[in-house]
């Protein structure tokens, strides 16, 4: 019997997989050449315009390319100018970058020319767009927590909170800087400060990705009730 593998989840069909390799192609190819018309991309690729079309049009369904008239310098001739596909920031981020080396580069930079403070200051600075995405959201929300879940999450770390007996943990399960972080902890110890100062809570953090875990957990312990203060309790 005949497998449909293109029915089975988590499996490509050969047909797709084609397409896919193709629109790889044509996504390098704008890359190396910049913007590019559909008729020269089907000349480079060995591919029919009308082909180069199709995937032109997935590409900038998903937002990896968009599309704009032809700039002509001098006189144009008869018709409409050509249509040129550039790459969009989403599309140059399918391709590997240094940002991360970059960044651990000119952190080492700043501790030799400044010393800890200096790295420290930056670690400050890195978290001041949570913050400011908190104050902004904050009035939006019954509670911190939720707010700083939004706040994370617009920062692009895929937050969540979940309840646990003793609070509730805050999991963030992506972290865009892990790699500088694993070389500068500042950045997570800063992260977990202002956690503390926007939830007027003594957090804990109990693991990072950075150093290795799956997911950011930080442990956001229940308030405690004026009843249940033991103070209060050896009064009464």
């Amino acid at each position: 019997m005949k497998k449909e593998t293109a029915n089975m989840p988590g499996v490509q069909s050969p047909v797709a997989e084609s397409d896919a390799s193709t629109r790889d192609r044509v996504v390098r190819s704008i890359l190396q050449h910049g913007p590019s018309t559909a008729s020269e991309l089907a000349q480079r690729l060995q591919l029919t315009p009308a082909a180069v079309r199709r995937h032109l049009s997935v590409l900038i369904e998903v937002g990896h390319l968009t599309s704009r008239q032809q700039r002509v310098y001098g006189q144009r001739g008869r018709g409409r100018p050509a249509m040129v596909f550039a790459l969009t920031d989403a599309g140059r981020e399918q391709f590997p970058h240094g940002y991360d080396a970059l960044a651990i580069d000119a952190l080492g930079f700043v501790r030799d020319a400044l010393g800890q403070q200096g790295v420290d200051e930056f670690a400050g600075h890195f978290v001041d767009g949570v913050q400011r995405r908190f104050a902004e959201l904050r009035g939006e929300y019954d509670n911190p927590t939720d707010a700083l879940v939004q706040a994370l999450n617009d920062a692009g770390f895929v937050a969540s909170v979940h309840p646990v007996a003793t609070g509730k943990q805050l999991c963030q399960h992506h972290c865009p800087v892990a790699q500088v972080a694993a070389e500068f902890p500042e950045l997570c110890e800063a992260e977990t400060r202002v956690f503390a100062e926007l939830l007027d809570s003594h957090v804990q953090r109990l693991a990072t990705i950075a150093h290795g875990d799956g997911v950011c957990t930080t442990h956001v312990p229940r308030p405690v009730r004026p009843s249940d203060h033991p103070n209060r309790k050896a009064a009464s």
